[in-house]
């Protein structure tokens, strides 16, 4: 298990609530730090929206939970009772923070008999008390740094496929070795697409920022699409391997430099996102539209030489494949040749 701010977080989270509920003389100041646990989330903005949601859910439960105790007691059948209509109306509502708004009905109900609505008040402040700590915490205290994540998560995932897809172009790798990591990379993407999304929810405040973020979302969303097209070469590789080298020879050698010379494109512009490469616009713009040229020509002799449908079947997806990444790693240029060219000016590839 790694160890990450998030975690940290979470423990700082727990000293301020527990602090906070000392410092404020709220009986029971653990029930703060319970919520605390609960509110921590990985990027601010979700801890905002998490804090609107377990207030609304938090003062639903604490209304039930008053009007169930006034009403019929705390018999451990009417608690399980209130906390099965607590999950349903936040379920109508559309609440996701269902877990704290039951913890804040059990610790409501469960409060004695004496000066109840007194000291559900106060539980009720304890617990909201909790959930402001976590928001402060994930405020002041180890902003995370998603650009540089995602980037990072982007760049290794792509320079994995690649490396693979070099070594199964020589014909050096084991089957079942290339199995098992085609399963992980799939697994990995999802990690990848996880980081995207907490990226492309971060706020900026200034319209300048703004327009810069916008572009950037646009560019990372498309190195994704552009490394899962990668990955679909390799996975295509492997699994059309026997029909691959029913093709002539020179066909192959030619699929193999195109595929090759795409690769290290893929490559490039991603240092050439953040400034560590440099290539011509015009010149690799005229590179991809000859290799579709290439591509288009090399099935033409494809289709004059192959007799067998189920060849020419997995070729012609294969080759697709390949098109479609051409194509993708065009558009990549495209955007991150105009970021560079036009909005310099506007925007600053944080990836340190």
């Amino acid at each position: 298990m790694k160890l990450g701010a998030r975690i940290f977080k979470t423990g700082l989270a727990v000293v301020l609530a527990l602090m906070l509920g000392e410092l404020f003389h709220l009986p029971s100041p653990v029930f703060a730090a319970i919520s605390a646990v609960f509110a921590i989330q990985p990027s601010i903005y979700r801890s905002y929206l998490t804090i609107l949601e377990q207030v609304q859910g938090n003062v639903i439960g604490a209304i039930i939970a008053i009007v169930f105790v006034l009403l019929f007691g705390n018999h451990f059948l009417i608690v399980g009772l209130a906390a099965i209509i607590l999950i349903i109306i936040n379920l109508k509502l559309k609440i996701d923070t269902v877990s704290l708004s039951v913890v804040t009905l059990i610790v409501i109900m469960e409060t004695p008999q004496d000066e109840f609505i007194t000291f559900a008040i106060l539980r009720f402040a304890t617990i909201m008390l909790g959930i402001l700590s976590a928001f402060i915490i994930n405020l002041i205290f180890l902003p995370p740094k998603y650009e540089t994540k995602l980037y990072t998560s982007i760049s290794d995932i792509t320079n994995d496929i690649l490396k693979w897809t070099r070594i199964t172009n020589h014909d050096a790798v084991d089957h079942t070795l290339i199995k098992k990591e085609l399963e992980l990379l799939k697994e990995q993407f999802i990690h990848v697409e996880q980081i995207y999304l907490f990226y492309k929810e971060e706020r900026t405040f200034l319209k300048k920022n703004k327009r810069g973020k916008i572009r950037k979302v646009v560019i990372y969303r498309q190195m994704i699409t552009t490394a899962k097209k990668s990955l679909e070469i390799l996975r295509k590789l492997h699994h059309y391997q026997y029909d691959f080298y029913q093709l002539p020879k020179n066909i192959r050698e030619q699929l193999l430099s195109v595929i090759s010379h795409l690769n290290n494109n893929h490559e490039h512009l991603l240092l050439r996102y953040i400034g560590k490469a440099v290539q011509v616009h015009t010149e690799e713009m005229e590179e991809y539209v000859a290799k579709r040229n290439e591509l288009l020509h090399l099935f033409g002799d494809m289709q004059k030489i192959s007799s067998e449908q189920l060849t020419m079947d997995h070729m012609l997806q294969f080759m697709a494949t390949i098109l479609d990444y051409n194509e993708q790693l065009e558009k990549l240029e495209i955007l991150i040749s105009s970021l560079q060219q036009y909005h310099r000016e506007e925007i600053e590839v944080d990836v340190s």
